[in-house]
Parts: C-alpha cells; sequence; structure tokens
C-alpha cells in the first residue's frame, strides 16, 4: 500500500479555536508531524511560545528537526496525560491542543503494527521505548481480560469468540503478526458490516489497551485545565465515540451545571471552571473528499473562565 500524505484533521477549524495571542504560550500535545504545530507557530510573534509533546520518538525525532532552530518552541518525548509535570507549563498556558488517537504515519507504517492492512509484528505501541506489546497482552492475558478489553474498548459484539479463538490459537503457537491475527478474527466474526474489516473493532480495542489511551485523556484534561491560564483555550479532535464521550462529559462537568438524575436528588454542582466555545464541530464535506481519515473526527473547545466568572 502507498503510503498516505499526512493530512491534520480540522486545521483551521482547531487553531480558530485556540484563538492564538501573538504573545501567547500553547502546547500541542499530539505532535504527530507538526501539521496543527505549524499553524499555531505563524501565528506567534517573536514573544509567543509553543511546547511540543508526543509519546513517539519518531514524532519527537521529526520536532527536534524541524524545529531545530527555533528559539521559540520546546520539545518533550513524553505522554500529554503528564503535561503538568514539564517545567516549561508551570508558567501557564494560553492554549493547549490534542488531536487524539493514532496518526496517519503510525498507521501507514507497517512495522509498527497498527493496521491489519499489511502484514507486520504485532506491537501497537505509540512509544516502542516501553510497555507491552500487543502481542505481548495476548500472549499472557486470560480469556475474560481479552474479552473485556475487546467489548470495552471496542464495542466488539463477537469479544468472547474472538478471545476464546485467541486462547486457543496461542495453546498452539503465539500470535506474532497482526495478519495471524486479522486472519483469525476474519474466521471467527466473518464480514458482518459491509465495508468494514471484521478486525477493525479488535484492533482499535488492542491498540488503546496496549496505550492506555482513554487514561491518559482524562489525565490530560485534567492536567490542562490546571495549567491553563483564565480565558485559556482547550480543543480537543477526537476519532471515535470513547474519547469525544470523556472529553465532552469533562467540559459538561466544569461547566458548573447540576447533576440531575432520575433515581434521586440532583447533586451538588461543581464549581464552573470552564465553558464550551460552540458546539461540537465536525469536518466539511470538503476536507473528507480530501481526506477520508478525517470522516470520524470531532473537535470540541473550551475556554477556561477568569475567576470573576466562576460561579
Amino acid at each position: 500500500m502507498a503510503e498516505m500524505r499526512h493530512i491534520p484533521v480540522m486545521l483551521d477549524e482547531a487553531v480558530e479555536g485556540l484563538a492564538v495571542k501573538a504573545g501567547g504560550r500553547y502546547l500541542d500535545g499530539t505532535f504527530g508531524r507538526g501539521g496543527h504545530a505549524r499553524a499555531v507557530l505563524s501565528r506567534l510573534g517573536p514573544g509567543g511560545r509553543l511546547l511540543l509533546m508526543d509519546r513517539d520518538p519518531q514524532a519527537i525525532a521529526e520536532a527536534r528537526r524541524a524545529f531545530v532552530d527555533e528559539p521559540r518552541v520546546a520539545i518533550r518525548h513524553a505522554n500529554f496525560g503528564s503535561l503538568a509535570e514539564w517545567d516549561e507549563t508551570a508558567a501557564g498556558l494560553d492554549g493547549v491542543l490534542l488531536d487524539l488517537g493514532v496518526s496517519s504515519p503510525q498507521l501507514d507504517e507497517a512495522a509498527r503494527g497498527f493496521s491489519f492492512m499489511a502484514d507486520a509484528p504485532l506491537d501497537m505501541r505509540m512509544d516502542t521505548s516501553q510497555g507491552e506489546s500487543a502481542a505481548d497482552f495476548l500472549a499472557q492475558a486470560s480469556e475474560r481480560e481479552i474479552a473485556d478489553v475487546l467489548w470495552q474498548f471496542g464495542e466488539e459484539r463477537f469479544s468472547r469468540k474472538i478471545a476464546r479463538a485467541i486462547v486457543e490459537r496461542r495453546s498452539e503457537s503465539p500470535l506474532t503478526c497482526t495478519g495471524e491475527l486479522a486472519a483469525l478474527i476474519d474466521r471467527v466474526v466473518g464480514r458482518r458490516e459491509p465495508g468494514k474489516h471484521p478486525a477493525t473493532r479488535s484492533f482499535q480495542a488492542l491498540r488503546i489497551r496496549v496505550n492506555g489511551e482513554l487514561d491518559a485523556v482524562r489525565h490530560g484534561l485534567d492536567d490542562a485545565l490546571s495549567r491553563l491560564k483564565p480565558g485559556g483555550r482547550l480543543a480537543v479532535i477526537s476519532f471515535h465515540s470513547l474519547e469525544d464521550r470523556i472529553v465532552k462529559q469533562f467540559i459538561r462537568d466544569h461547566a458548573g451545571r447540576v447533576q440531575g438524575s432520575r433515581r434521586g436528588p440532583p447533586a451538588a454542582a461543581k464549581p464552573a471552571e470552564l465553558v464550551a466555545v460552540g458546539k461540537a464541530q465536525f469536518p466539511s464535506d470538503a476536507e473528507l473528499a480530501a481526506n477520508p481519515r478525517a470522516r470520524s473526527a470531532v473537535l470540541r473547545v473550551a475556554e477556561k473562565l477568569p475567576l470573576a466568572e466562576r460561579a
């Protein structure tokens, strides 16, 4: 398969959502190949500051190459879920951008093991310098653990059947390649969703589990809120309902609303810290035509309230 050119998703909408100020301090927690970062930097003046993070060593290598002579840029190899641990963020941020999920370069490089479109080692780690691979997880986890991951993170209806088949197969020989796993799932599930490979949900689930993606989102949102200055913007691009649900609920939980329930009295509202900026945004028809990988993207933007406006 020919490598697809990396196209940043919802570029204009995300950068507009940040409302970039020339002298502001911004953090891109998911550098990828730098499409969003370059757009933010182009709007900064000499006194501006751009902080770049990514857990992928290849992305960090690209960032260091691209901005080696740029004094306004600082770079850190780390998960955005730990952004508050970076001393560069302690001075406060005027904006945080998070482009969640797997990047096009990660998908297109078969050796990373994210895709079932080409046979490769079953790895799936975004940070290849640490952690267990998908093959390691499938070799050690119990049948129930595997089924739970496929159901919780992939919403795979046949999670138990697939998990059982994986455990039976590994008793003969370990699953070490993407092609082996995709073929096994194809045999178990069959093509039940038109236009979608039967391994799609399982590969998503394993990737999320291996990389702790949903925990990273939760920690990253908390850290972003703690580091944003009053009036600072948070812009998050999600690519599936599990991520978007967390982002949507986070903004709602910090908007000072009373949390109601039909089964009991409403919970006391937390002090308002955030306000949603507009409604959820989706890619335009023109963007989808140019970049089909943007089809599931959702952008949400929120602004941190000044102390005087918090109720």
